[in-house]
């Protein structure tokens, strides 16, 4: 069984869909601290004239709270501010309503937390592709599992009977690899291949929310969301 294991992020990059649809397991893994700067609460989204960042901004934020502790402001400027530039980023898409309204169902919905948004964003882009008919989604919240690091990833991956634990490529510097085999659980590492599909606003780039597929492509951008795995001693011998 595939299990993976991450921070739950805000209408995250196709990179994020592509793990979820290997995965027969997803765990949310919000109780670990928050980190400004990560994908939580933010994603790049491609607008006419380049790049941008689109924010959901954080209230009386404190150093140390974790994803799920972590409060979103309460008024809804924010919302308009978002829908506004996704309309403007998707201007032209043959399939911006489509993105469009998945978004507004996200943004407009009421999320007291980081973690609340950002794990309805995922889920409602799985949905939108099918990719939760054959993934099980798991909260690490409510599976009993304390510790940290290695540690309880791998205890985690068990709790669920997971054999194959899939990663992202930040794990490669503080995964314990030789633990996990030793417990009979191999680790495989995302082979992402940053498919190009049809774009607007100039050249593609893959490092944008997955509403951008959505909106470009619609349903059939399920295409796109296509990347395996490699084994971790391939995966860490390889370059940097």
């Amino acid at each position: 069984m595939r299990v993976v294991i991450s921070q739950s992020m805000y209408f995250p990059w196709v990179g994020m869909l592509e793990q979820i649809r290997l995965a027969d397991v997803f765990i949310h893994y919000d109780d670990v601290q928050f980190s400004k700067g990560s994908f939580s609460n933010r994603v790049q989204v491609k607008m006419p004239g380049g790049m941008a960042w689109m924010t959901a901004p954080l209230h009386n934020h404190q150093l140390g709270q974790t994803i799920d502790e972590v409060r979103l402001q309460p008024s809804p400027d924010w919302h308009h501010r978002h829908l506004a530039m996704l309309t403007q980023s998707f201007d032209g898409a043959p399939y911006a309503a489509d993105a469009l309204a998945l978004a507004k169902t996200v943004i407009d919905g009421e999320h007291e937390t980081v973690a609340d948004l950002a794990r309805e964003s995922m889920l409602a882009l799985c949905r939108y592709f099918g990719l939760d008919r054959a993934t099980r989604f798991a909260d690490s919240r409510v599976l009993g599992i304390e510790g940290s690091g290695s540690d309880r990833v791998l205890a985690l991956v068990k709790a669920v009977g997971g054999s194959d634990y899939i990663t992202g490529h930040g794990a490669r510097n503080y995964l314990d690899h030789e633990r996990f085999e030793a417990e009979a659980v191999s680790v495989s590492y995302m082979d992402y291949q940053r498919l190009p599909y049809p774009q607007v606003h100039g050249a593609f780039t893959p490092h944008v929310t997955a509403l951008d597929l959505v909106a470009n492509c619609g349903r059939d951008g399920l295409a796109a969301i296509a990347s395996q795995t490699r084994n971790w001693k391939e995966f860490t011998d390889g370059p940097a």
